[in-house]
């Protein structure tokens, strides 16, 4: 059992220390520490089962410490959960909007579970579908509307008792990419406003966008923290050179690769070489005999860093 966590301070807002999460023999969580700053955009980077969702729920207020101490705003879970959840926004993985009433009801009922006053809701919800860009579909019952505008309705539902922590998990799963590139708009704006956003992702590109700092979580654990850039600086090179070889002979090319660049994962799809100089790479890689198909040179990202720590993609 880790010693008791002292009160959270006034710029802490989530506070973990040895947290564990069961679900029977499953061990979902195991044991980690996490601190979340007031104001930041804070990360759960893993694969699906890696434990973010658990987390999430568990500083949500809604399931349970197994094990481990843990503080929301200062306080405990186990026996104030209902004034945390009162501070705090939840969008959950999926909407869990009613189809048959307007966006702007949606709203409205939801901020009466907080006994916020009708006329209070009502004001607010014609703010916030303003801030997600919905004016004009206050009217329109949900259930006909894109996934986006879903998200974007999730969202402003999330904020009504304007919450101090806003929880997101897998906030744009499943969304095109103009879709994404709108709630990580909207996602920014709130941060420049002062809410502390608790987000978990599966998608790269929205960890580096999004984040201030984030963990990488595998197999219930935390392999790795930091922000996006300190990542990538500690656990990858400064480029990395893509090859694509013959479909099924990336293994036999990688003998002839050795020594490259600093080092080599070969992938089902592709060959990656890890560089200072991409383009020094791909000459040596040429003068060495190999041809691929193709090759690209581009800067190290987040998903490298966890190939590096988990030797695996994130759709494995």
């Amino acid at each position: 059992m880790p010693p008791v966590v002292p009160p959270t301070d006034a710029e802490t807002l989530v506070t973990a220390r040895g947290l564990v999460k069961r679900f029977g023999d499953l061990l979902a969580v195991d044991g980690i520490d996490v601190d979340v700053q007031r104001g930041e955009a804070f990360g759960f980077l893993g694969p699906n089962g890696a434990g973010k969702s658990s987390t999430m729920r568990m500083i949500g207020a809604t399931s349970p410490v197994t094990a481990g101490t843990l503080r929301i705003f200062g306080l405990d879970p186990a026996t104030d959960g209902r004034q945390i959840r009162a501070r705090i926004g939840v969008v959950p993985q999926q909407d869990q909007l009613d189809g048959e009433l307007t966006v702007e009801e949606n709203l409205i009922i939801y901020g009466r579970y907080f006994d916020i006053p009708r006329r209070v809701c009502k004001a607010r919800s014609a703010e916030l579908l303003d801030f997600v860009q919905l004016t004009e579909r206050a009217k329109s019952r949900v259930e006909p509307l894109s996934g986006g505008m879903k998200r974007r309705v999730t969202i402003a539902r999330s904020l009504i008792n304007e919450p101090q922590l806003l929880l997101l998990d897998e906030p744009t799963t499943g969304l095109d990419p103009q879709a994404r590139h709108v709630l990580w708009d909207r996602l920014y704006r709130l941060k420049q406003q002062g809410v502390t956003l608790v987000l978990t992702t599966h998608y790269m590109d929205e960890a580096e966008q999004l984040c201030d700092r984030l963990v990488v979580m595998d197999k219930g654990k935390i392999v790795a923290m930091g922000s996006p850039r300190d990542l990538i600086e500690q656990y990858a090179t400064r480029e990395v050179l893509e090859l694509r070889f013959s479909a099924g002979t990336n293994d036999a090319q990688a003998p002839a690769l050795d020594g490259v660049g600093d080092r080599v994962e070969v992938l089902p799809d592709r060959v990656l070489v890890y560089a200072d100089d991409g383009e020094v790479a791909l000459k040596e890689v040429h003068n060495r005999g190999a041809v691929p198909e193709s090759a690209m040179v581009r800067r190290s990202s987040l998903e490298d860093v966890f190939l590096r720590l988990t030797g695996r993609t994130l759709i494995d």
